[in-house]
């Protein structure tokens, strides 16, 4: 087996000092024990409320190769440690390294919504072409994106990594370590408003994505999203020359034909390049569709088959917490439970909305939406929190459940007769939901991450012992 690095070149790639006689190999890169695997390189990383160097010996002991620590350890062994002066730009340095010896194309997603959905697609599809690296999970921060970096072999062929930012300015120094190839905006959104005065300053900060690329790179946008004029405009001031797009717009590169979106999925017809192309998406909603246009988009600009991801974007699923769907047995019958509790924004809450406004419940079933606070939204979230009203009628939802503070307004907003029940967090819901739901009920649970949605899935799913597994997916 090839190694992920050895000790000579980690050392030389973050100017560390190895132990006496030191020639380990780590198979892999760790900053977390609980996850540390054996060969791992443990990275002893410090934050407000931990030190990663309290957990070297414990590291080493779950069988990591080595530690890469910023301080002395006279307890450790001195042959397993890399001395460098600091771990968090040592891990940066380490994931430049790894940057630069690989010859991999590499892509780099962001957007308010649908960028880890359309990241892990991209991963999907391009490991049936070639050997993929990608971001496991939305490890997409300034630790998640350098520590997925350091982790890529250099013999991939493709490598797909998200970038995520909260605050202006976090991008940049990402897509300065990527340095990739392909830049792919899904969208820009209201997400995030507590820390930008207006949408256009969360698009400015979206471009940043650009801020890494070389001339002969591609920048790939949503040419239906408003924002897409002031993102092209940061694309060539940046001197990204090819710009290419996706959407139903007359000029857009990957050009939406038709649709028809149904509750199992989409019948997709669009024009790629220039290519008449149909598919299936087997995750309904018009969001999706669009998704899957930058995904074929971003294989064709690293220079993948088309045709042959185009076919096996019918394979793909979702993820836990990303629409996964299970069909919960009770007494009576059963009732359907749609888990989005990944995440939530405004626009988010309103596509997972469409998608249940298709789906058709029993005659004695009833649309049930439980939604949690929709977080960093600033002095916008009371009127964003209200504002689902309209949405939820569209949906025609019969009985709506809220937590949070926020939530609250919506609650307020609501006529009694959808007045579910409200609560200040999500333990104090679930079992108000718990008690509510019955046969032939399609319920959907929704929330940003911090409001901790995914306890009201636990609990419902509990109502049965063994919940089967729809086999199909929202």
């Amino acid at each position: 087996m090839t190694a992920l690095w050895t000790a000579n070149e980690a050392a030389l790639a973050t100017g560390g000092l190895l132990g006496p006689d030191a020639s380990w190999i780590a198979q892999g890169v760790s900053i977390d024990t609980r996850a540390v695997a054996p060969d791992d390189l443990f990275i002893a990383l410090k934050g407000q409320r931990f030190d990663g160097h309290d957990f070297v010996i414990a590291a080493l002991s779950n069988g990591a190769a080595a530690a890469m620590i910023d301080h002395p350890m006279p307890d450790a062994d001195p042959v397993r440690l890399l001395t460098v002066l600091n771990t968090q730009a040592s891990l940066e340095a380490l994931a430049i390294a790894a940057r630069a010896r690989t010859s991999a194309k590499v892509i780099a997603v962001t957007g308010s919504v649908g960028k880890t959905g359309t990241k892990d697609a991209l991963a999907k599809l391009l490991s049936a072409q070639g050997t993929t690296h990608a971001t496991s999970g939305n490890l997409n921060n300034q630790i998640g994106l350098p520590l997925s970096l350091a982790r890529m072999p250099a013999s991939v062929a493709f490598g797909v990594f998200e970038a995520g930012m909260n605050h202006a300015g976090e991008i940049a120094p990402l897509s300065t370590m990527l340095r990739p190839h392909v830049a792919i905006i899904t969208n820009v959104e209201a997400v995030h408003l507590e820390y930008f005065a207006n949408i256009e300053a969360i698009a400015d900060a979206k471009a940043e994505i650009f801020v890494g690329m070389d001339s002969d790179g591609i920048a790939v946008l949503n040419r239906d999203n408003a924002q897409f004029l002031r993102l092209q405009a940061h694309a060539k001031h940046r001197g990204v020359h090819h710009i290419w797009s996706f959407g139903i717009h007359a000029q857009a590169d990957a050009r939406l034909i038709s649709a028809a979106v149904e509750a199992s999925g989409s019948n997709v017809e669009a024009s790629i390049l220039g290519h008449r192309i149909q598919f299936q998406r087997p995750l309904p909603g018009r969001h999706q569709v669009q998704n899957a246009l930058a995904v074929l988009l971003g294989v064709a600009a690293v220079g993948g088959d088309l045709v042959a991801a185009a076919k096996d974007l019918e394979g793909l699923e979702p993820v836990k917490g990303r629409g996964v769907t299970s069909d919960v047995e009770i007494t009576g019958g059963g009732f359907r439970l749609i888990d989005e509790t990944y995440n939530a924004s405004p626009a988010s809450v309103r596509a997972a909305l469409a998608v249940l406004g298709m789906m058709t419940a029993p005659p004695s079933g009833r649309r049930i939406v439980v939604l949690g606070d929709m977080l960093e939204l600033g002095e916008a979230g009371l009127t964003e929190h209200a504002g689902l009203v309209n949405s939820l009628f569209d949906a025609r939802v019969d009985l709506v459940f809220t937590a949070g503070t926020l939530m609250r307004n919506l609650h307020e907003a609501l006529p009694r007769s959808l007045q579910g029940g409200h609560a200040d967090h999500s333990t104090a819901l679930a079992p108000l939901v718990a008690s509510a739901v019955g046969p032939g009920d399609i319920v959907l649970v929704k929330g940003s991450a911090g409001s901790r949605m995914g306890t009201v899935v636990e609990v419902l799913r509990s109502l049965a012992s063994s919940p089967m597994e729809a086999r199909h997916t929202v």
